[in-house]
């Protein structure tokens, strides 16, 4: 099983992408997880270039067809999705009747260095994939203050907030097997 993981951050020490790879070490045995890293090459969305989206847009489709299932890890910017986090979804989600997201299980979770945990953004987040054809679980994990939230091997200090991860985590690998079997 592969789950693909997808910062909503560009930055390379995002706190987004601390989280994403936290999940990513609480998989079990036997699940991989790869972690999506080319956002900042995607171009920005235009009808005009479906027909020919370039290589970029193509290697994005590919890693999300080719994951059983997705996590996404987001930031909250002006109280909503990072501008490429959207861009890719928009391509992703073209055309929408042969859509790589249709049926995906996804997780969304999200950190902020704010008080609320990004938690705006991933309710945006889950609703864009919902309507771009996604199965999205209906939890989130919002990791406020996130720049204390880490301890130095960049794994949750908060015992609850882990253990909802791992919930997260759970119901999002029940989906996909669950999806194998029907």
């Amino acid at each position: 099983m592969i789950v693909l993981g997808v910062a909503g951050s560009l930055r390379q020490a995002s706190y987004s992408r601390k989280l994403l790879r936290a999940a990513g070490r609480m998989l079990p045995p036997g699940v991989d997880f790869v972690e999506y890293d080319a956002l900042k090459q995607i171009p920005p969305f235009d009808e005009d270039d479906e027909p020919e989206p370039g290589d970029a847009v193509e290697k994005w489709r590919d890693a999300l067809a080719g994951a059983d299932a997705i996590v996404f890890a987001t930031p909250e910017y002006n109280a909503s999705i990072p501008g490429a986090l959207k861009n890719a979804i928009d391509w992703a989600s073209r055309p929408f009747d042969d859509t790589v997201l249709r049926n995906k299980p996804v997780a969304v979770i999200g950190a902020s260095t704010g008080m609320f945990g990004a938690v705006w953004s991933q309710a945006e987040l889950r609703k864009v994939l919902g309507a771009a054809g996604a199965r999205v679980i209906d939890r989130e994990l919002p990791v406020a203050a996130a720049h204390e939230a880490f301890d130095e091997a960049d794994e949750l200090e908060d015992h609850d907030l882990r253990l909802e991860l791992d919930g997260i985590l759970v119901e999002l690998l029940d989906n996909v097997r669950r999806r194998v079997a029907a």
